[in-house]
């Protein structure tokens, strides 16, 4: 049985990391996923920049099934939101808030999650039926900045990208993000490409610990 939408925002909610990666072999890909969900990390989003995301999703959500949440990212348009959502995607995420995308992730029943970054952005993606905002790019949106999001904002839950490190994690938590979406600071590109698994996992750990101990939790 396919995972639904809920069960993904869930787990999102309850992990409150989310893995960036570009890796461009599927084996690869396979067994950084599966170092991430080792440390605790869950959900994986490759991002459509990567040639043959395509069958890049396909190939690692059919081999992980739903041990691991892959996700496409960096979707512009709603004809590529369906083609990855076939693929296996269990979630889609775009740098820009577009309503199609949106509608087609509903259709599916696939959690979306557009980038914006200014009050009527965030507003306008929320009402349209975003169930997450991610606040991107996140050296413009900095802890502070989301901090002050979320004051007119308590009801959307919101997940920097970009910035994100093991500074950085604690601070947007505490500012109140759901998650946040990490890239190079967790899945290191030296030890992907020299497949030392380990440091991934150790550094999904560590990451998890930061967000845990963010929300007062152990």
């Amino acid at each position: 049985m396919a995972i639904r939408s809920q069960e993904v925002l869930a787990t999102l909610e309850e992990t409150g990391v989310v893995a960036v990666i570009r890796v461009e072999d599927p084996e690869n890909l396979t067994e950084v996923s599966r170092a991430l969900c080792a440390g605790g990390v869950r959900l994986v989003e490759i991002t459509m920049t990567v040639p043959g995301a395509l069958a890049l999703i396909a190939a690692v959500s059919a081999s992980l099934s739903d041990t691991v949440l892959i996700g496409a990212g960096t979707v512009l348009d709603a004809a590529t939101a369906r083609m990855a959502i076939l693929a296996g995607a269990r979630f889609v995420v775009g740098p820009s808030f577009d309503p199609e995308v949106v509608a087609m992730c509903k259709l599916y029943d696939t959690p979306v999650m557009p980038g914006c970054l200014t009050p009527t952005e965030i507003a306008t993606a929320w009402k349209a039926g975003a169930d997450v905002v991610k606040i991107f790019p996140g050296r413009v949106g900095t802890p502070e900045y989301f901090q002050d999001l979320k004051g007119p904002f308590p009801q959307v839950r919101m997940m920097p990208t970009g910035n994100v490190d093991l500074v950085t994690t604690p601070a947007y938590i505490k500012a109140g993000a759901v998650a946040v979406g990490v890239g190079k600071a967790l899945v290191d590109p030296r030890a992907t490409a020299a497949r030392q698994y380990k440091v991934i996992t150790d550094n999904a750990v560590t990451f998890r610990r930061l967000v845990q101990e963010a929300r007062g939790r152990r």
